[in-house]
């Protein structure tokens, strides 16, 4: 919104007081009066401005009824609305509004029924796109067994429930794309939207949200296997047998373990709380696997809604970042198809690490001054968060990464300095990271050594792996790079290079949160440095899967907008597309006219398409100044503020 006018300088005649004449334009000529005298409407009649009384709050937009005094002793009138012009929430742009000088400008009264928000045919055709993609996945569910969906053993009045049809293989795939396409169209204009100020209700979205998680929950999961897998290692667990070292193959006679698809031969690569979560389900579900599927799909759903809450709840108050936060996170459709309707237990491992860096981030109630830092319970316990993400899926480590990361900038600084208030606050600086250090370490420490000795050889194999959908797939792979072949290790080490250059990048370029919640640069500072350790991971990984995402999504939620979320956005969508089904062609029953979706799509197209991503991040982040503030989100909510 551009300042207001100027005072009139020293030594002019102010205008007389009457009535004000309309400009050629149809505005007023002039609103400003001299200090001294009341101020006159269009009908001529004088609105008298009554002294300020001592111990009485001003306000800080002038009172709706009458002209507020401003720090230089000018009014501005407020014109009536006249018929057919837009109430506006922040007061119409053409007129004068406060500035540094102190000259206030009274708001328009709200009439009732008139929307505060400001309108944006983008934002409701986003959310239009957006329920469109979410019914075409939640049909696919519903239809039943087919190619994007395994048939799961028991008995059929056991949950989760579909129909029985057989639908078409292009049918399926048909809904799946459209699904992809319109969810990102969808989500692109909302956003798109909302950066320019469109407000919508974040509790609706956030209400539908939880109603989409509950009804994916209620169906069987789709777009890959992985779950008939998480049923076996449940199994194995139960029965007695390693899941670290026994494979599927190895129990022909269990009506679990036989019902895997894909990864026949190869033990579990899941940490020892996600094989928890999986004996669990095994011990309730007993020999039905539709049963043990289904409470694991109950458990996930469970953590993508208190993710969302947690999200909503950081950024309680200020309605921009609320929106934001929803529609990132749980009112995504890609993400509620991709973890929720695939039952991927990442999201247990995500819920943890974000509890751990909203506990890290949220300000100390017992330490109210930013200088203060953390206190040492509340490293140990985000520590404690993220080291239990980590002993579900190891990669969410790395989103620990945003408090170390603090801690150390903090620990630098008071080295870096000659004050002696620094220089008392170095020693607990490194206490405090140290804590948080161990208490992760202890807690994924001690998950895998009770878990034993074999639990930690698969993610050895794994971390040599290179999918066919990522940029690295142009130069290694199982048959050779699409460009050049170059050996596993070299592909390793320059994963971990590009991570780091990616780093350096995004931590220049990613905004800040400013949220109310994290009012203070350690809140700040710890999701911006999760973001870009997150997203330079995902960008720069050899091995990607469009629910792996669901980290980025996650810790960009309670950032600003930026042209970072569309990117994401497009990153989730590319892979989404590449994986039509997640499973072996030949098990999920494709037929071979669709191959290409394999050996093209796949194989050839990503890899390209998600280079051209990655330049274009690069490109982004080496350019991007977050000093500007993005558009549609509020510096911080004040205390208070109204929802």
């Amino acid at each position: 919104m551009p300042d207001a006018d100027l005072p009139p300088p020293a030594g002019t005649t102010p205008p007389a007081v009457s009535a004000e004449p309309e400009s050629p334009a149809g505005e007023p000529a002039d609103r400003s009066a001299p200090p001294d005298r009341p101020l006159t409407s269009r009908t001529g009649e004088v609105a008298a401005v009554p002294p300020h009384r001592s111990g009485e709050p001003a306000d800080r937009f002038g009172s709706l009824d009458r002209s507020s005094p401003s720090r230089m002793g000018e009014v501005a009138a407020v014109p009536p609305h006249r018929p057919g012009e837009p109430a506006d929430r922040f007061g119409s742009l053409d007129r004068p509004s406060p500035s540094r000088t102190g000259e206030a400008s009274a708001a328009p009264p709200h009439r009732p029924g008139v929307p505060t928000a400001r309108r944006d045919r983008r934002g409701p055709a986003g959310l239009g796109l957006s329920a469109a993609g979410l019914t075409c996945f939640l049909l696919v569910a519903l239809l039943g067994p087919s190619v994007m969906e395994p048939a799961l053993p028991g008995g059929a009045g056991q949950p989760p429930y579909s129909l029985v049809v057989h639908p078409s293989p292009y049918l399926v795939i048909g809904l799946t794309v459209a699904g992809v396409v319109l969810s990102v169209a969808g989500v692109a204009l909302c956003a798109l939207a909302a950066r320019r100020g469109w407000i919508f209700r974040p509790r609706l979205l956030l209400a539908a949200g939880i109603i989409a998680a509950g009804a994916f929950a209620l169906m069987p999961p789709v777009g890959s296997a992985d779950h008939l897998n998480y049923a076996a290692y449940g199994r194995m667990a139960v029965t007695g047998n390693d899941p670290y070292v026994t494979t599927a193959r190895s129990l022909p006679a269990d009506p679990v373990a036989r019902a895997v698809q894909d990864w026949r031969d190869t033990p579990t690569v899941y940490g020892p709380i996600a094989t928890a979560q999986q004996t669990f389900a095994s011990l309730v579900g007993g020999a039905s696997v539709r049963l043990t599927v289904f409470v694991m799909s109950l458990t996930n759903a469970l953590a993508f809604v208190a993710v969302g809450l947690l999200l909503y709840r950081t950024v309680r108050g200020d309605p921009a970042r609320e929106l934001r936060a929803v529609l990132l996170w749980i009112a995504n459709p890609l993400l509620l198809f991709e973890l929720v309707g695939g039952a991927h237990n990442d999201v247990l491992a995500i819920a943890f690490a974000v509890a751990g860096l909203v506990v890290f981030g949220m300000p100390d109630p017992l330490r109210p001054r930013p200088g203060d830092g953390r206190g040492l319970s509340r490293c140990v316990s985000a520590g404690v968060l993220i080291g239990a993400g980590a002993a579900i899926k190891i990669n969410v480590a790395i989103a620990g990464g945003g408090p170390l990361l603090v801690l150390v900038s903090e620990w630098w600084r008071a080295r870096g300095t000659g004050e002696t208030g620094h220089r008392t606050g170095l020693g607990p600086t490194v206490a405090r990271a140290a804590a948080l250090c161990a208490s992760a370490a202890a807690v994924t420490g001690l998950a895998y050594l009770m878990a034993g000795p074999h639990s930690l050889d698969q993610l050895g194999r794994a971390s040599k792996s290179v999918s066919l959908a990522t940029p690295w797939h142009l130069l290694a792979g199982t048959g050779g790079g699409l460009l050049v072949t170059m050996p596993r290790s070299g592909v390793r080490l320059g994963s971990v290079l590009l991570t780091l250059v990616l780093l350096v990048l995004l931590l220049r370029a990613l905004p800040r949160p400013h949220v109310g919640g994290l009012a203070d640069p350690v809140g700040d500072e710890t999701f911006r440095v999760a973001a870009a350790l997150s997203l330079a991971w995902l960008f720069a990984a050899p091995y990607a899967l469009p629910w792996y995402d669901g980290l980025g999504w996650a810790t960009v939620a309670l950032l600003a907008w930026s042209r970072f979320d569309g990117l994401l956005l497009v990153r989730t969508g590319v892979l989404a597309l590449a994986y039509l089904p997640a499973r072996d062609p030949r098990h999920a029953g494709l037929p071979h006219d669709l191959d290409w979706l394999v050996t093209v799509v796949r194989a050839q197209v990503t890899p390209w398409a998600l280079t051209l991503t990655l330049i274009a991040l690069i490109a982004a982040a080496a350019r991007w100044s977050p000093r500007a503030q993005s558009p549609g989100c509020s510096p911080r909510a004040p205390a208070g503020s109204p929802r």
